[in-house]
């Protein structure tokens, strides 16, 4: 049975392309100035959307140099005006299970991300994975969750966009998860449940 739910943010409750040309024009502008991945930037700027930018630079070999200014930038960084969520997301309040945030990013940005939404008192907690700050992972969270409540894994379920990021932290810990799948990146997933929609959450919940 089902007690808890703990939700990714970043393509989980929004879309971040809803905001990523505003959000990301500094950071864009400056990886194109610097002459590194011309060939590459598009897929670069779609990585961003979706990925941590320590996982895109180190997948797309940034150098040093880039990495660090980037880092820099995005520390900083904030955005200041309302998100909308998924449109579906709005079905998941109703849902009688107490709800854990679980996003990895920049503190600062990740703060604006939730305000802007309004979504605060939605969840129960809310945790924020800076890798700049902290050696924690996503798969920390999940456990500790775990142990401060004192659930078994099987009672606890993970919904997120990413199978490299909470999917795989949740199945290390042989957490049950559901592959949320609105951009439909994944339509041929069959590591776990899949959704496209949150009116089919009730019924994928065990």
């Amino acid at each position: 049975m089902t007690k808890v739910l703990i939700f990714d943010l970043d393509n989980t409750i929004y879309p971040v392309h809803s905001i990523g040309a505003a959000l990301f024009a500094p950071l864009f502008s400056m990886l194109e100035d610097s002459g590194e991945i011309q060939e590459q930037m598009d897929a670069v700027k779609d990585a961003i959307q979706r990925k941590p930018f320590q996982v895109v630079a180190a997948e797309f070999g940034f150098s040093d140099a880039l990495t660090q200014t980037g880092i820099k930038l995005l520390q900083n960084l904030s955005y200041n005006g309302p998100i909308a969520p998924f449109p579906d997301f709005q079905l998941v309040p109703a849902l009688p299970q107490p709800k854990f945030l679980v996003t990895t990013g920049f503190t600062r940005l990740q703060e604006s991300k939730i305000d802007g939404m309004q979504i605060r008192s939605l969840f129960q907690e809310i945790h924020i994975v800076d890798p700049m700050l902290e050696a924690r992972t996503k798969k920390d969270v999940f456990s500790d969750i775990l142990f401060r409540y004192a659930y078994q894994p099987d009672e606890v379920l993970v919904i997120g966009d990413d199978p490299d990021s909470e999917i795989k932290a949740a199945h290390a810990l042989e957490i049950p998860t559901i592959l949320y799948d609105a951009l439909e990146r994944y339509p041929y997933w069959n590591s776990s449940k899949r959704i496209t929609h949150y009116e089919e959450l009730p019924l994928a919940i065990s």
